[in-house]
């Protein structure tokens, strides 16, 4: 069974980044709001701005889903315009910042 990672735009301008088989059922959980413990309850609508393409194996999806979740919100928003020279530049600007932080 193929999976996708997606990216919601919530009404408070956050992203939620997961992942699924049927991403379009997904997107109506989230509209709904069928779990009131879940990061986009309070923050409906949302909007789906970005989707990847599908891959076989969920533990595929799971792997670049976190990974997603943990890049910045620039990051997010330049993998979404698809703007990969934008996405180049901050991975670029990232290892620096993490080149010049003296070891301990």
């Amino acid at each position: 069974m193929p999976y996708r990672v997606y990216i919601l735009e919530c009404s408070d301008g956050t992203y939620y980044t997961g992942s699924a088989a049927d991403v379009d059922k997904r997107l109506w959980q989230h509209q709904e709001g069928v779990s009131h413990t879940a990061y986009t309850y309070s923050r409906r609508p949302v909007k789906l701005v970005w989707c990847s393409e599908e891959v076989e194996r969920y533990s595929d999806a799971l792997r670049y889903e976190r990974q997603i979740k943990g890049w910045s919100h620039a990051k997010k928003q330049a993998l979404i315009a698809n703007d990969y020279t934008r996405l180049h530049e901050i991975v670029t600007e990232e290892r620096r910042r993490r080149e010049k932080k003296p070891s301990p």
